[in-house]
């Protein structure tokens, strides 16, 4: 028997390569944590025909149907029974791939089961029979901890995602309908349904495809993210962001929104390029109301991925488990669904260092280091309104690329941002004197600004005419900004910020 592939290699996901180290290894025995039964079949039949020549069989085994060769042959209505099955596999003759699912039960139930899944550890070493027990949770007694390799298998990668895309696509296209199969378009679509399990991915198409009149492309690309939110709801604690901003409806904000054009280019790039370079994050403080949630929509947009939010109060409502638990859960689900945009927002409330023994202290660790070690597909964007409570750990270079500070909005920013808001609510701001306003609104955040124009549109249309200058005017008398109500604690804010962090307008800082 030759376990050594075949010459003419092809391209191999991740999962493939999982099995190739377990026939190179020679470890006959392998139990592997995974929901996806089908998809380790599918593997294990691969896996039979690329690492071993001849090809090796392959039979699988369930409590309900007894032990089934790939073709449908069954070993009779006795291999039902998990120690007859074993048994069938000990006597078999020839190079065997075998797939027990569940088999975790048996195990857990029976001692005459655990030492016969131990005899078959010599019985099949070196003859070409490898034994693979896959169940959905990890339970493997304690008599076999070190004769059974253990392996979780993780979401499809980008390349068993592309090859399933294709499958699919004569799938579609046998039954009438059209698929846009250019690499570019199978590699974006894949990105998509990244993180989501084939089943889920193969819902997520056809759904797409019924969506859009039987064709599957690019415009597709909101029902597959769409899948992605029912499958991030499920566990409570990440929140997808459906509302992204494009990056020309923020106003001022210019070298922040320059650098993110430009991280941008270097993000796309991360599958090619050195990790070092690949943007991680930014951190973007300032005073409530300027702009910073939005901003993070924003990232969103412009490096064209799905926006999820880290629920904080979640995490530490103990629904989950504990916090500690929950937290290092929702970072590796974010982790399997990427490329994406993560946001913490009020990083400062949520993620602390106040005892570094304590469970705040613990998760402040982790994502120190998740940070550093996180997959290059993340960029996580955090917003904070009191950066000076955040620990000098978190804010250092190698964690954020860089630390952005938005201040209150400057006099042309202010009327762009009035622009703005006149324009999203389909008034054509030429017909207003914005520049009056300029005195009026000194010291305004941009929340301020939009309730000015919504309270200015809503008396108009209490009298049934159109807004004027004057709407405007009188609403923004009304108005008493944050910057006096909460004098001291901006002006402090704004005076940490000097020297400290990066200015998000190219206009001098006046702290």
């Amino acid at each position: 028997m030759n376990t050594h592939p075949p010459s003419s290699q092809m391209a191999e996901s991740k999962s493939i390569k999982v099995f190739r180290e377990i026939v190179d290894s020679g470890r006959p025995l392998t139990y592997i944590k995974s929901t996806e039964e089908q998809r380790i079949a599918c593997l294990l039949c691969e896996a039979a025909q690329r690492f071993f020549d001849p090809p090796a069989q392959v039979w699988t085994w369930s409590l309900t149907e007894g032990m089934r060769h790939s073709n449908g042959i069954t070993a009779g209505d006795e291999s039902l029974d998990a120690r007859k099955a074993l048994d069938f596999i000990a006597a078999y003759q020839g190079p065997a791939l075998f797939q027990l699912k569940d088999f975790h039960e048996p195990l857990r139930e029976s001692a005459d089961i655990r030492r016969r899944v131990r005899d078959l550890y010599e019985i099949c070493f070196d003859r070409g029979k490898f034994v693979v027990i896959s169940s959905a949770v990890h339970l493997i007694p304690e008599e076999l901890n070190r004769t059974i390799a253990y392996v979780e298998l993780n979401a499809p990668d980008l390349s068993e995602l592309v090859a399933f895309l294709r499958d699919e696509a004569a799938v579609i296209t046998a039954a009438g309908g059209s698929v846009d199969t250019t690499d570019a378009t199978l590699t974006q679509l894949s990105r998509a349904l990244q993180g989501l399990t084939l089943d889920e991915a193969r819902h997520a198409i056809r759904r797409a495809v019924a969506a859009s009149e039987k064709h599957l492309g690019a415009e597709s690309l909101p029902v597959l993210y769409e899948e992605k939110r029912l499958m991030v709801n499920r566990i409570g604690m990440i929140e997808y962001v459906a509302d992204g901003t494009p990056i020309d409806r923020i106003g001022g904000l210019e070298i922040m929104k320059r650098w993110l054009m430009e991280r941008r280019h270097l993000f796309q790039l991360r599958d090619s390029i050195s990790a070092e370079i690949v943007p991680k994050g930014v951190l973007v403080m300032g005073i409530s109301g300027c702009g910073k949630s939005l901003s993070v929509k924003a990232v969103a947009s412009c490096f064209e991925l799905p926006l999820y939010r880290i629920n904080m109060s979640e995490i530490f409502s103990g629904r989950h488990g504990k916090p500690e638990a929950a937290f290092v859960e929702a970072c590796r689900m974010l982790e399997q669904i990427a490329p994406a945009v993560v946001w913490f927002d009020e990083i400062e409330m949520g993620i602390t260092s106040a005892e570094s023994s304590g469970e705040q202290g613990r998760i402040f660790a982790f994502f120190l280091t998740w940070m550093q070690e996180k997959a290059s597909g993340l960029f996580v964007a955090a917003t904070a309104n009191r950066i000076d409570l955040l620990p000098a750990e978190m804010i250092r270079k190698g964690r954020f690329d860089e630390v952005f500070f938005v201040d209150l909005p400057l006099d042309e920013e202010r009327v762009e941002i009035f622009r703005i808001h006149l324009q999203r609510r389909g008034i054509d701001s030429q017909h207003f004197n914005l520049e009056r306003l300029n005195r009026l609104t000194k010291g305004w955040t941009g929340a301020e600004v939009e309730q000015c124009v919504i309270s200015a549109l809503t008396a108009a249309r209490l009298e049934d005419r159109d807004a004027s200058d004057d709407d405007l005017l009188h609403a923004a008398g009304k108005i008493v900004p944050l910057s006096k109500t909460m004098k001291e604690q901006v002006d402090h804010i704004r005076s940490w910020a000097f020297n400290r962090a990066v200015r998000a307008s190219p206009s001098e800082f006046r702290p």
